[in-house]
């Protein structure tokens, strides 16, 4: 494996921003100090002044595979994942067929193994007939136990209300949960049906899966983690309404502690509103929807004053031709590894969040929420798991995608920062311009 020395780097890490060097060896980072002299045989890579970050943890990708490999898999969006400076994922569970038991978790880990790009682990589903595998749940085995509190893909709307409350009770692992209320949103979409057929326009897509919805079911889900104790993670907050319903502060409290409920927002609801369906139409139809102007800035505070905890992609692609259907057969997702942490330092240069702050939210506290052993951070004898950030204007063109579905949103949309480099165990997989080597990703661990 070969040793890697990183000199004359700007290091961001807990909070700081500071000049210095990092030793790889190894796979792991084996010494951050100030000048650091090259041994031999070590490469040395000269970061000019460049900021260097851990990798980004994304919790929350769904790569498709197995069932949907016509549209994604493993390799492929990993690969797009690294490009874009993200290092490990988290997958969801809603393939085909979905990971509702311990021998399609394990399924998935094979899959990954040899394949992947960047660290990997896998969610467990909930559905109304798997409790006694969701009781089985080895804790070192998944990050933790996904539950569709709305609208989902397949066997996993969870809306027995005993199973529920079961689920919330004896779970062994963090729930993560999407909240949006399934009764409100079919009677809006059979409202909007009679009103315009199946081919609804695209900017009603937030009123038809409304603020409203994602607002009952995210209070019925912290009443059932308050009922229990359970450790919450809801995912995808998308309005302003919700913001008041999570606790204010760092993740990890003074004391030490933790909270126990958290919020997750994603970069399209940073950089998006109901504007942008006029031009990018079904692009940016995604669940829950993005909304108006005044919940895109309400989240960005939310970010920088810590109710939002994590933020994450969502990646969740289609073809292109799937989403030109009308709207009640237009998929909802869209592709976002590759550009997620360039659209998040965009906000870094609107001088919105700190560079530090963007560092906290998409990879220390992935790292902290799921107690994943030995990343997200800059630490000697953590994994090599990095990101060197590059000051440099580009332009997203739809011939650079690596995506399988072949297109993103962000689409003509300049950045002013691009990933240089991307390391993953220690071994350059990204060179600024194409992916290098071969998958090097290893299974995440997971301290509990």
């Amino acid at each position: 494996m070969p040793h890697t020395l990183i000199i004359n780097a700007r290091l961001v890490n807990e909070g700081r921003e500071f000049d210095g060097d990092l030793r790889i060896e190894d796979g792991r980072i084996a010494e951050i100090g100030p000048g650091l002299t090259a041994r031999h045989g070590e490469a040395v890579v000269d970061a000019a002044g460049r900021r260097l970050l851990p990798g980004m943890i994304d919790d929350q990708v769904h790569f498709r595979e197995p069932g949907m490999e016509h549209k994604a898999d493993m390799a492929v969006e990993s690969g797009a994942a690294v490009a874009g400076g993200l290092t490990s994922f988290m997958d969801m569970p809603n393939t085909s067929p979905p990971t509702l038991d311990a021998a399609a978790l394990e399924d998935k880990y094979r899959r990954a193994a040899g394949r992947a790009w960047g660290n990997h682990g896998f969610y467990m589903g909930a559905s109304n007939d798997n409790l006694e595998a969701v009781r089985a749940i080895d804790p070192k085995a998944s990050p933790g136990l996904k539950v569709f509190m709305g609208a989902s893909t397949g066997n996993m709307l969870v809306d027995n209300p005993e199973t529920l409350d079961a689920i919330f009770r004896d779970t062994p692992v963090p729930i993560i949960t999407h909240c949006e209320d399934t009764p409100m949103i079919e009677a809006e979409t059979a409202r909007y049906k009679a009103k315009y057929g199946d081919d609804i326009p695209p900017e009603c897509h937030p009123d038809i899966r409304s603020r409203q919805a994602c607002r009952k079911s995210t209070e019925l889900a912290l009443s059932l983690a308050r009922r229990h104790g359970t450790r919450l993670h809801v995912l995808h907050i998308s309005t302003a309404d919700e913001l008041a319903l999570f606790e204010t502060g760092p993740m990890i409290r003074a004391d030490g502690s933790r909270k126990q409920i958290t919020a997750e927002t994603c970069i399209h609801f940073l950089r998006f509103d109901r504007s942008d369906y006029a031009a990018l139409g079904h692009l940016i139809k995604c669940n829950p929807a993005i909304k108006d102007a005044a919940d895109r800035e309400a989240l960005i505070r939310a970010v920088a004053d810590d109710t939002i905890d994590v933020l994450a992609t969502d990646h969740a692609p289609h073809l292109l031709e799937e989403k030109q259907r009308p709207y009640t057969s237009a998929p909802s997702g869209l592709p976002l590894v590759q550009y997620a942490l360039n659209a998040a330092l965009e906000l870094v240069h609107e001088g919105r969040l700190s560079t530090a702050q963007v560092v906290q939210k998409f990879a220390h506290a992935p790292a902290q929420l799921f107690d994943v052993a030995g990343r997200g951070f800059l630490r000697e004898g953590y994994a090599a798991d990095l990101v060197l950030v590059d000051d440099t204007p580009f332009t997203v063109r739809r011939e650079d995608v690596l995506s399988k579905c072949g297109w993103s949103p962000f689409e003509g949309r300049t950045f002013h920062s691009r990933i240089a480099s991307t390391w993953v165990n220690g071994v350059l997989a990204w060179n600024g311009q194409q992916l290098v080597g071969a998958p090097n990703g290893q299974r995440l661990a997971f301290a509990r």
